[in-house]
């Protein structure tokens, strides 16, 4: 076990009836990146957060539900709301941040997923006159769709990933249970889901572990892992974790965030009561079977106090994690 110590924050200003929420954190190049319940997306020099952003922008979805970065390399991030539209903002431009701005529908987007190399955002949206739906949209310079597929769920979509080094390939995981891997080369909405895995509970989280292998991680707190090679048609999860609470001695999972060499991924689960919130490696052990590493998970003190971790990330070079919560806090945390 290892625990870091929390060595900078910035605390969002309340609202007049209840505290920011700050929602998720991304690494940019151009600094870390956060969108908050106040409709800000701010950006933050990671070496001293407390000195507040660098820049505040206003999102204008009505409500901003999701960010994404759609090129960290160049700061270039996306946001998306309950009014169905997406903006796009180069980070490293000041003021006039924002680049592009489309409305993919009328209806509340909760999920969001980027591929930089075919300039493509593809967004999920919240069950609206009996349809959940999937945009895909082209975003060279004058944005405009290039598909939307309206039957693949049955309810909200929630999350959505592309695969790593295929990026026509999406998993996209809804709250009807199902977590699909569709090829998004095929023009015909009927032949466009490769694979539909049913995980039995509503998804908060679904993406590719590796070229073959993804996760799926309910809102119930139960994680399972597939093979999705194709030779390997069956619908049964290769690794059934079952409720994570019970695992990791948890209140619930914040998020997943995957290793960009396909080793595995990172699991943030917290515990309000403790007023503590823990990182678990999951990676393939010798018996090449996924498992998590519970001797050497990394613990993050008093977190944000007895409030819920809504994100964290990594800055690898500085050796720093940022957390952000529904405490109105970004935390930067650091070993020793």
């Amino acid at each position: 076990m290892y625990t870091l110590t929390n060595i900078d924050q910035y605390h969002f200003p309340s609202g007049p009836d209840s505290e920011t929420y700050v929602l998720e954190a991304h690494r940019t190049a151009a600094g870390l990146a956060t969108v908050s319940s106040d409709q800000a997306l701010s950006l933050f020099d990671p070496s001293r957060v407390g000195s507040g952003p660098l820049a505040s922008l206003r999102t204008d979805h009505g409500n901003v539900t999701t960010m994404r970065a759609f090129d960290a390399a160049t700061g270039v991030v996306c946001t998306a709301g309950e009014d169905g539209s997406v903006g796009v903002w180069d980070l490293r431009a000041g003021a006039s941040a924002r680049v592009a701005r489309f409305r993919a529908g009328q209806a509340s987007i909760l999920s969001m997923a980027c591929s930089p190399s075919t300039q493509t955002i593809a967004v999920g949206t919240e069950l609206e006159n009996h349809a959940a739906s999937i945009h895909l949209w082209d975003v060279r310079s004058t944005p405009s769709p290039k598909a939307t597929y309206s039957e693949v769920h049955s309810d909200d979509i929630t999350s959505l990933a592309f695969h790593p080094t295929r990026p026509q390939i999406l998993i996209s995981g809804s709250t009807d249970g199902l977590a699909s891997v569709h090829d998004t080369s095929v023009p015909d909405e009927d032949e466009l889901t490769v694979q539909t895995l049913n995980h039995n509970a509503s998804i908060h989280d679904a993406a590719f572990l590796n070229d073959t292998e993804v996760f799926a991680l309910s809102h119930d707190e139960c994680f399972a892992v597939w093979d999705v090679a194709e030779e390997r048609v069956g619908g049964d999860a290769i690794k059934d974790f079952g409720d994570l609470r019970k695992v990791l001695g948890c209140q619930y999972v914040a998020n997943v965030v995957t290793k960009v060499d396909g080793s595995g991924a990172i699991l943030g689960a917290g515990a309000q009561d403790k007023q503590n919130f823990e990182l678990i490696f999951l990676s393939k052990a010798a018996n090449n079977e996924w498992a998590l590493d519970l001797d050497n998970r990394v613990v993050l003190p008093g977190s944000h106090g007895s409030e819920i971790v809504r994100s964290f990330c990594f800055f690898d070079d500085e050796q720093v994690v940022f957390t952000t919560g529904e405490d109105g806090n970004v935390k930067a945390w650091r070993a020793g």
